[in-house]
């Protein structure tokens, strides 16, 4: 996970407090990114398609769909368009420093499908610690780099972490890890 930043909730962007239910940053999070086709434009743009022909073919998406979605993502700050040509003006899709930090997220959806929704991988994700820019040596055809198995590990022990030893502090005023919390019922603490 990347530390919290100071970056500021837009129209876009709505704070987590300011949507139905619990306040939640997977609720934030969603607005933004719930929709398939966003998440899809994200895996494209991470292997390296950025045009929008290319992301509409790669994705299945229906054009007017993938617009609006790249547009969403634009306006959120997870995208950013570059013009690659000015007649006709076509433009190129580039993450963001946001938009880069949702490799971890990518990385733990195609892990999650490739154990329980495909029966053989379609695609392995392969790390090159000899290669700073993470691209290949073009004359080591052998250089095909570890098969990554992303870990969450966390950052004061280096311990990998799993579920139960998870615990969770709920900060938001007037709730617990239950719901709402009843009057009187401060303990936002769940083990």
């Amino acid at each position: 996970m990347t530390p919290h930043t100071d970056a500021q909730p837009t129209a876009a962007r709505p704070a987590a407090t300011a949507l139905p239910g619990r306040p939640c940053s997977i609720a934030a999070a969603l607005q933004v990114l719930g929709e398939k086709w966003a998440l899809l434009a994200v895996r494209e743009l991470f292997y390296g398609n950025h045009r929008f022909d290319r992301i509409a073919r790669n994705t299945g998406a229906p054009r007017d769909r993938l617009t609006a979605r790249l547009r969403a993502l634009e306006e959120a700050g997870v995208v950013e368009r570059h013009a690659y040509s000015e007649r006709p003006p076509r433009h190129e899709y580039h993450l963001t420093e946001a938009g880069r930090d949702l490799a971890p997220l990518t990385q733990a959806l195609l892990a999650w499908g490739d154990r329980w929704v495909s029966p053989e991988p379609p695609v392995v994700l392969h790390h090159h610690p000899d290669h700073p820019d993470g691209s290949e040596d073009p004359d080591d055809a052998d250089d095909h780099g570890h098969p990554l198995d992303a870990a969450w590990t966390c950052r004061t022990c280096g311990v990998e972490v799993r579920s139960p030893d998870l615990s969770l502090e709920v900060r938001s005023p007037g709730w617990d890890h239950r719901g709402p919390a009843a009057p009187g019922n401060d303990t936002g603490a769940l083990r």
